[in-house]
């Protein structure tokens, strides 16, 4: 005698398809998860590689120059600020995305971590092994400020370049490019952030700027005096009154200017270095500012 279910199977075949049926059914789920675990890590890569500066080139009299370009993908139809980071002497590009890391701090700004070549430095490496910028106006033919200006055509040529938001940063000798680029291409530039540099070759050019200098105390390569100096000529540049704390940063101190043009001095205990912390103040200082 055959047992039948109600529907006139025989039991043995209703359970045999059941199985196959769930088996079907976990294959189903197998192969829908998967998808979503192929889905979640192409999207991880994407989303990595937006986030990761690339590496570009562009040559410059005859010179093969280098650069790391971090640009949002809503660079390409909206306007989007810009910010110039530099390297200090024997640094390189790398460094300098590691240690300033504006594109993780600014991730609608276009940020670009430039190269330097082989420099004689004015303090250490009089040879010019290590990779430097330019000190002064005319040295090394121009090389740096040449390559700044075709970095910055081809940016606005491949991207929406916001001209009112364009700034620059850099620590030690990429500190002192920084007062050189606001001393030669100043009228481009809403603000600017240097480290552990000086001015003293470039303060006669100088227009009034908003400016956030950081300084360690400590530092015995480009002296604290010497660094107290350039801020001191700073305020009397920006016309800047009596400095007060500057709301919610550490070390920071805030000189009001008549010409809008304020000073911020972060004055850290270090020795030569570039603080934990500086370059979210920075970014903060940046965003404060734009051309009228």
């Amino acid at each position: 005698m055959l047992w039948t279910t109600p529907n006139g199977k025989h039991i043995w075949t209703a359970a045999l398809e059941k199985r196959r049926q769930a088996a079907a059914n976990q294959t189903r789920a197998n192969f829908g998860l998967i998808y979503l675990c192929l889905v979640a890590l192409l999207t991880a890569g994407s989303v990595h590689a937006a986030d990761t500066p690339a590496r570009r080139q562009w040559t410059v009299d005859d010179v093969v120059r280098e650069a790391l370009v971090y640009a949002p993908t809503s660079a390409r139809t909206n306007a989007a600020p810009v910010v110039f980071a530099f390297h200090g002497h024997g640094g390189s590009m790398q460094n300098a995305a590691r240690m300033f890391s504006f594109h993780t701090r600014w991730p609608e700004a276009i940020v670009v971590y430039m190269q330097g070549l082989n420099t004689p430095g004015s303090l250490t490496d009089p040879e010019g092994q290590k990779p430097g910028w330019q000190s002064g106006v005319g040295n090394q033919g121009d090389r740096d400020l040449k390559f700044f200006d075709a970095v910055l055509a081809s940016l606005k040529n491949d991207y929406q370049v916001d001209a009112k938001r364009i700034y620059a940063s850099g620590h030690s000798n990429g500190g002192g490019f920084t007062y050189l680029l606001w001393a030669e291409r100043g009228d481009l530039f809403a603000a600017f952030a240097p480290s552990a540099a000086a001015a003293a070759r470039t303060l006669p050019q100088l227009k009034p700027k908003p400016v956030l200098h950081v300084a360690g105390t400590n530092d015995t390569l480009v002296k604290f005096e010497w660094q107290q100096r350039t801020m001191a000529a700073l305020r009397k540049l920006n016309q800047c009154g009596e400095g007060q704390p500057w709301e919610g940063e550490k070390n920071c101190t805030l000189y009001p200017s008549k010409l809008d043009a304020p000073v911020v001095t972060l004055i850290h205990p270090g020795p030569h270095m570039f603080p934990a912390g500086a370059a979210a103040s920075i970014v903060k200082f940046f965003k404060e500012h734009s051309l009228p």
